[in-house]
């Protein structure tokens, strides 16, 4: 009798899947389906070749090496608003996707930066390496909020997997598509989680902006040259586009803060209450 008893505590399962978490497994394994059997993608021959490369005190291609410093400052502070919520204000698999997201804002300054200190194809190896853990911690915060906080760490773990896993493919063959469905196919996945309400409970993140700050910085980077002459030398596409993309983690930042600055909304007592209080104070 007792080891019938016991059966079904041996036997737990875990809860089965929902539908958009369904929804959610079909998706990334189409993508990952294309990143694995769709066409060769070559890189463009001129992608170490930017718009400005003017030194500064005997830095190389100084404006693009130091526009990488806003990364490094969203991590940090990231990581300073994740110490000030704790554990009482965010789930852990919030806690953990955003400190992913934040830590890879740090790896991905120091990553670019050694990049765009003497491009080639060494450099854009860590600094890609970088931008994966940054990705993977941001889509799987963005899962956690609109689908579901298991499927938002299994989106992370998977991600720390796959897109180092994309760029050491394209070090090696020179197929850039599987990069290229880490970067475009993770932003229509974010696209359409921003089409999903917000989780009871999880961090309000507003996807529509980060999908904005996401999508300026894509258009910088392809207008690097072009930008360039027409600020006549001022500033070029490539600079604009490590500020527009570090944007993309103001809308974390300011969750987090709204969050944060909600614990101290005082309550107005009635009058009269705090009157009968006093006098039975008295």
């Amino acid at each position: 009798m007792n080891a019938v008893h016991s059966l079904p505590s041996s036997t737990r399962r875990w809860p089965a899947l929902q539908r958009a978490e369904w929804g959610f497994l079909i998706a990334a394994i189409v993508l990952l389906a294309l990143a694995v059997w769709g066409p060769h993608l070559p890189a463009s021959a001129h992608q170490h070749n930017f718009a400005d490369q003017r030194g500064w005190w005997g830095l190389p291609c100084a404006l693009d090496v130091l526009s990488n410093l806003p990364f490094a400052v969203a991590g940090v502070w990231g990581l300073v608003w994740l110490r000030r919520l704790g554990a009482l204000r965010l789930c852990l698999a919030t806690r953990a996707t955003a400190a992913l997201f934040f830590v890879g804002l740090v790896v991905t300054t120091a990553g670019s930066s050694w990049y765009h200190w003497r491009p080639d194809d060494a450099g854009l190896l860590w600094d890609r390496l970088g931008m994966s853990v940054a990705f993977a911690g941001l889509l799987g915060l963005a899962v956690v909020g609109r689908i579901s906080p298991r499927a938002g760490l299994a989106t992370a773990l998977g991600l720390l997997v796959a897109a180092p896993a994309a760029v050491l493919v394209w070090s090696h063959t020179g197929n850039l598509l599987p990069w290229a469905v880490v970067q475009i196919g993770g932003m229509l996945v974010v696209l359409a989680l921003a089409c999903l309400p917000h989780r009871h409970g999880a961090l309000a993140l507003q996807l529509g902006a980060v999908i904005a700050w996401y999508a300026a910085a894509k258009a910088m980077e392809l207008a690097d040259h072009a930008v360039y002459e027409a600020t006549a030398g001022w500033v070029s596409g490539h600079t604009l586009k490590h500020l527009l993309a570090a944007g993309a983690a103001l809308p974390v930042l300011f969750a987090m803060a709204r969050l944060h600055h909600s614990r101290y909304i005082a309550v107005p007592v009635p009058r009269r209450a705090m009157q009968n209080g006093g006098q039975r104070g008295q």
